[in-house]
């Protein structure tokens, strides 16, 4: 971002809002819009397996706004089990989640003695939370009433509180509506934004593959151990037979991942003689300790050998190894989730 790009353009700070900072071009504009008026700014972003850190600190650093990561795990897993206005087309509850952060951050607000809560949306940007509908709800259920500001679609909106109060000038806000990006880039360019994700959502709850995994450990598992939740970011996950959740590492990341999700009762599994993923059994089934090896053998590099050695290791045990030959992948193609 260009230098003093806000550099007096108004002389005393008019309110101070908080806004949800999600690091991507509409929350970087969002607090260019008032930041030119003089709006004293801090952002906040909501963490968790599903959206995790993100470029959002940098970005609100590059315009001289104070950043603060909260955690968000608990409130999320909760809308997944039992969202009040439903789920998009995965498993993403997106109008009851937009509705909590904003809650939390009006919580934030009240702590912190800021006028007013603020958001990066665009009107029809969207199909689920950002139609008008969508965020008339959202807007409702947060309980922020007229203190939740929306700068970039402001002027098709009604006014707010702190544009009635004077804290922000409704006539240099935004009328930016739908999914054409070409408004935001060319606003993008006049306050020299140019570290900024392309526009692909971010939430792993919209896309297929990751929800139906998700689904899956919430029909066997559950997710009350965050830790099981975290393990969907990594690695290659199958169900076995007995019913064992086995996940196998992909890339060295994935294997130490999977490694330090080990707890008591689970079983971690590598070759020994071979380079190999780490595979982590939760709670296997008896009926799945030979079908575990039999997968640890099949992912090995185990091309033009006749056998591969196993290292298996429970909690507070030594490793045991075992020798079997080499087995196909295609015994568990059917039961990769």
């Amino acid at each position: 971002m260009e230098e003093n790009v806000f550099k007096d353009t108004a002389q005393t700070r008019k309110g101070r809002g908080v806004g949800l900072n999600s690091g991507g071009l509409d929350s970087q504009l969002a607090m260019c819009v008032l930041l030119e008026q003089g709006v004293e700014l801090e952002s906040i972003t909501f963490t968790s397996p599903f959206y995790p850190r993100n470029n959002a600190g940098k970005a609100a650093a590059a315009l001289g706004v104070k950043h603060t990561f909260v955690d968000f795990t608990d409130d999320i897993i909760a809308l997944v089990k039992n969202p009040p206005h439903g789920l998009g087309s995965c498993m993403n509850p997106c109008i009851d989640c937009h509705a909590m952060m904003i809650r939390r951050a009006a919580e934030f607000m009240e702590k912190h003695g800021f006028d007013f809560v603020f958001t990066g949306e665009v009107l029809g940007q969207r199909p689920m939370s950002q139609q008008r509908q969508g965020l008339n709800i959202v807007q409702k259920d947060s309980g922020l009433g007229d203190k939740l500001l929306r700068p970039l679609s402001a002027l098709l909106l009604p006014e707010t509180e702190p544009e009635k109060l004077g804290l922000v000038d409704r006539s240099r806000l935004l009328a930016l509506e739908g999914r054409n990006r070409k408004p935001q880039l060319a606003l993008a360019k006049k306050y020299g934004l140019r570290d900024f994700p392309t526009p692909a959502g971010g939430c792993k709850l919209t896309e297929p593959n990751y929800s139906r995994r998700l689904k899956n450990l919430m029909d066997h598992e559950g997710l009350d151990d965050t830790r099981l939740v975290n393990l969907l970011n990594y690695g290659r996950h199958l169900r076995l037979p007995g019913g064992t959740l086995a996940a196998v590492g992909r890339n060295k990341a994935d294997n130490e991942a999977i490694r330090q999700a080990m707890r008591g009762g689970d079983v971690l599994l590598k070759s020994v003689n071979v380079p190999g993923p780490t595979i982590l059994a939760v709670r296997p089934a008896n009926e799945d300790v030979e079908a575990l090896r039999r997968l640890c053998s099949a992912y090995a590099d185990n091309k033009g050998i006749g056998s591969i050695t196993i290292s298996e290791m429970r909690a507070a045990s030594k490793p045991v190894e075992f020798t079997l030959p080499v087995c196909d992948r295609a015994e568990f193609t059917g039961m990769v989730i």
